[in-house]
């Protein structure tokens, strides 16, 4: 027996170190926010993943989802049909009437093709042939599988996986066919046991005896009732001669199923087995499931209840007894309408026998654990059709829900395929993809079967259904690896029987115990032994009696020895003609397979090899028939080849005549073209010769008027009166070396002539902040600078570009400048004039002041001037400078009209005003 305490302590170890948990919602973590408290109790700090085991690398073969498609017969005669079962892979969706057509004014009838199509009269076990039975046979054979039924509400789904009295669905066919397999291989119950992690563990002998007693006292205290009775409907739902079974099942491997049922209602896993304490005055609700990761990073729903099954009748009664917990509704659309996902898991765990063929290996690495999900979904619905309100249109909102989610996921694993992304999956937006994630990673083979009904009314759902349907079959998952077998000899449990047998019949012949009663063979073992002498010692100096029965004794052992030493010969003679025996069998039976291998193999090539002579014999028939007419058009085209080549010879000379023409035509054409250029370049010469002559009397004109100017600016500073002598002030320090460079520069455009009053030269205080009406022009391309001193005019209207509008409304106008200085910073200029009217009804603007924003760097280094003495000639310089500034030119505004006889140069200023029509 096992130690208490190492089976406790080794418990706590899978606590600990068991698999991650999974994110799941928030009122999920609350409901089992108890149970975690207790599992991480004795933890002090985070435990760190265990790494997960290598999986044998796979090959890069992969397989698409079948998808196979059933039609259900109408429920009324009279109903309007919108499906037709073109062929066996086909079927066309027909627009009943009363559907919008397409913009040509048609209806559009489309075509879906699925893996294989179910008309209106498939049985039963048709159906289960072509799909359920190859995933019962995967799953005998350690490989897992999903089947899922897909489609809208009332269209077949759930008597498609449970069937009826007589007509048994894929479920209870599938464990039917599963038991019929491996019925006389199972193992006794609770030798195998699943644990807590979505594992399994081997007991020995004895502690499975021990389990067995244990439960049935338990069952034994509990107050029986009547015995319960199988229902009645599940009793005749597959006929004898219906009963199926797997080939190539292993013999020398026990197995056990255990079954688990669940469903997911409104995003939510619940146990359909789980067996809670019922109390009539408070009920309880039931509690919710989470979803986990094992230690090979497969899903699973823990705390869920997984029953071992002996029979097909107990698998049924296990099922009925959950789908009776089972969450179903009356609507409109269906009277038994699924409010729920049932997924029914079917675990198969089998391990190879011992080297003897007479108890299961005790290695918990031996034992391959596969499952078959069979998922009923529950129907997609429109609430505008179910009428649904309160808890039923919250269901259909999450059927609905989940089912988007399955939808987005096949999509996003379709584009990743097709495409090359790597986009991220969306399995855990919904509990039904997270669950079945493994299967489309490569984890097994994925069914999927839609269900339809060709009724009318369903046609917009219907296509719904074919067009994921279409998609689906495009995704493609990995095909699972056959799982290494251990290094025993074959036909372990023969040998263990056929020994068993031999035994039996040499006791039967010697006419001793049969059933293997030891000590009736202590008897006969005592009975061919030397009779014991009499021990009676009648005096105390008897000294022959003690000898003698020494050497009776003596005579005994050495027979006792001789007999062992003999039976030793024999069992070794035995065991080695046994092993030889197997070995030729063993040979014998691999010689077989080859042949046979051989044989299948020249059986396939006979078949390929016909096929490909049929083929060949159509194609050759095809091309005789195709050489005849290739012939006929032969002639054909050398006829129309003829009367082309003298057509085309009457074309060619007709070309040479034209290219001849052509050629002459362009000589031609190339001597006028070299008489018009040298006529247009002396044209040309002539009038650029004029036009330097004209600009340089214009230039010639705006100098002397220049010079006018400053000869009247010179002599009105000459006749100023002299100021009094003001106090010397401190040499200001001298402008840097670019701007000295840049005062002598002028402007290019000449400095108009005044002819109003100038303006006071010297400085005047701003009195932007008036009462007056001002505009504000601010160029686009002028930039925000974070300085303190901002121009903040009130009652201003802000233009980014001069507006007659804006002019007539103000009174002062005002122009933001910005410029870069020569120390590099932005330099900003405000200059403001005057707005009055023109005699031809605009607007005109006098400029009178500029004020100057700059902003310094206190850390900048000064530059100054370099210092030449203050002699009249640099006084000098400095007053002829003074004009050409900005300051002084603005100062100095004239009054432009249009039509004013200024002189050339000055007839662009003066800008007639655009009267409206």
């Amino acid at each position: 027996l096992k130690n208490p305490s190492a089976t406790d302590a080794e418990g706590k170890f899978k606590q600990i170190n068991g698999g991650t948990e999974v994110d799941v919602g928030a009122d999920e973590l609350h409901e089992n926010n108890t149970s975690r408290r207790t599992m991480n109790r004795p933890v002090k700090g985070k435990t760190p993943r265990r790494p997960a085991p290598r999986k044998p690398l796979s090959n890069n073969q992969k397989d698409p989802v079948g998808v196979y498609c059933r039609v259900r017969p109408l429920s009324l005669e009279d109903q309007e049909c919108c499906i037709e079962v073109i062929s066996s892979t086909t079927i066309q969706l027909h627009p009943p009437d009363g559907i919008k057509a397409n913009r040509n004014g048609e209806y559009k009838e489309t075509q879906y093709s699925f893996k294989k199509v179910f008309g209106l009269k498939t049985s039963q076990m048709e159906l289960f042939e072509d799909v359920a039975k190859p995933l019962v046979d995967d799953l005998i054979h350690c490989k897992n599988g999903l089947l899922f039924t897909y489609g809208v509400t009332g269209s077949g789904k759930t008597y498609t996986m449970t069937g009826s009295p007589g007509q048994g669905g894929l479920l209870p066919r599938s464990l039917d066919m599963i038991f019929n397999s491996i019925g006389p291989y199972q193992a006794k119950r609770y030798v195998f046991k699943t644990d807590d992690k979505n594992g399994m563990e081997i007991q020995s002998q004895v502690d499975a005896l021990l389990e067995r007693q244990k439960r049935e006292s338990q069952q034994n205290l509990k107050t029986p009732s009547s015995k319960q009775r199988m229902d009645p409907e599940f009793a005749d739902m597959i006929h004898p001669e219906e009963a199926c079974k797997a080939e190539g099942v292993d013999e020398d491997s026990s197995y056990s199923v255990f079954v688990s049922y669940i469903e997911i209602y409104n995003n939510y896993i619940y146990d359909l087995l789980e067996e809670a304490p019922y109390d009539p005055i408070k009920p309880k609700p039931p509690q919710s499931k989470i979803l986990r990761e094992d230690q090979n990073h497969n899903m699973y729903v823990a705390g869920c209840t997984e029953l071992e099954v002996k029979s097909t009748e107990e698998a049924f009664e296990v099922f009925w007894r959950g789908q009776k917990k089972r969450r179903i509704a009356n609507t409109q659309l269906n009277r038994e309408s699924s409010r729920s996902h049932s997924v029914f898991i079917i675990k198969l765990a089998q391990a190879p026998l011992d080297a003897d063929g007479d108890n299961v290996l005790q290695d918990k690495n031996q034992v391959n654990v596969s499952q078959l999900c069979l998922v009923d979904l529950a129907g997609s619905e429109r609430t505008s059709r179910t009428r649904a309100e309160g808890s039923r249109l919250r269901e259909a909102g999450n059927i609905n829900q989940s089912l988007m989610t399955l939808r987005t996921c096949i999509e996003v694993l379709r584009e990743n395929q097709m495409c090359g992304t790597n986009k991220m999956v969306p399995y855990r937006d919904s509990k039904v993809t997270h669950l079945f994630k493994n299967y489309f990673d490569g984890e097994g083979k994925v069914r999927m079967i839609v269900c339809v009904n060709p009724k009318g009314d369903d046609y917009e759902e219907t296509m719904l259904v074919m067009r994921f349907a279409e998609m689906t079959q495009e995704v493609e998952v990995a095909r699972p690896v056959d799982r290494p077998i251990c290094g025993f000899t074959a036909g372990r449990r023969q040998r263990n029987q056929a020994f068993k047998e031999e035994l039996t019949r040499r006791l039967e012949e010697r006419g001793g115990p049969v059933n293997g009663d030891h000590l009736s063979v202590i008897r006969t073992l005592l009975q061919s032994f030397p009779p014991l002498p009499p021990s009676d010692l009648t005096d105390a100096s008897d000294d022959q009696t003690l000898p003698k029965l020494i050497e009776v004794l003596e005579n005994r052992h050495r027979i006792r020895q001789m007999i062992s030493e003999q039976y030793n010969k024999a069992a070794n003679v035995l065991k080695s003609m046994l092993q030889e025996t197997d070995g030729n069998l063993i040979a014998k039976e691999n010689f077989i397979q080859e042949q046979r291998g051989k044989i299948g193999e020249k059986d396939r090539l006979i078949v390929t090899h016909k096929t490909e002579i049929d083929r060949l014999e159509k194609k050759c028939k095809t091309l005789e028939y195709k050489i005849d007419i290739l012939q006929k058009t032969t002639n054909l085209y050398e006829e129309d080849k003829r009367s082309l080549q003298h057509e085309l010879e009457s074309r060619e000379q007709k070309l040479h005549r034209e290219q001849s023409d052509k050629r002459r035509m362009e000589a031609r054409m190339q001597g006028m073209v070299s008489d018009t250029k040298l006529k247009w370049e002396k044209e040309c010469e002539r009038r650029v010769a004029a036009k330097q002559l004209e600009m340089q009397n214009k230039l010639w004109v705006k100098d002397e008027k220049l010079k006018q100017l400053k000869a009247i600016v010179t002599e009105s500073k000459a006749e100023r009166p002299d100021r009094p002598d003001r106090p010397e002030r401190p040499e200001k320090p001298e402008r840097p070396a670019r701007e000295k460079d840049r005062a002598p520069q002028r402007s290019v455009s000449p400095a108009p002539v005044p002819t109003a009053p100038p303006v006071r030269p010297r400085h005047r205080r701003s009195r932007s902040a008036g009462g007056d009406r001002w505009v504000d022009h601010k160029p686009a391309s002028n930039l925000e600078l974070d300085t303190v001193m901002q121009p903040n005019i009130p009652n201003s209207i802000k233009v980014s570009g001069p507006s007659e509008k804006a002019l007539s409304k103000c009174d002062k106008y005002l122009l933001t400048h910005q410029e870069i200085a020569s120390d590099g910073e932005i330099e900003t200029k405000l200059i403001k004039g005057e707005v009055f009217k023109t005699r031809g009804g605009g607007q005109a603007v006098q400029f009178t002041d500029i004020e100057t924003l700059k902003q310094e760097s206190p850390t900048a280094p000064s530059r100054k001037r370099r210092s030449s003495g203050n002699g009249p000639a640099q006084q000098e310089e400095r007053n002829e400078g003074n004009w050409t500034d900005v300051e002084t030119r603005c100062s100095m505004a004239l009054e432009m009209r249009a039509g004013s006889s200024m002189g050339p140069g000055y007839e662009h200023h003066g800008m007639q005003k655009r009267r409206k029509p």
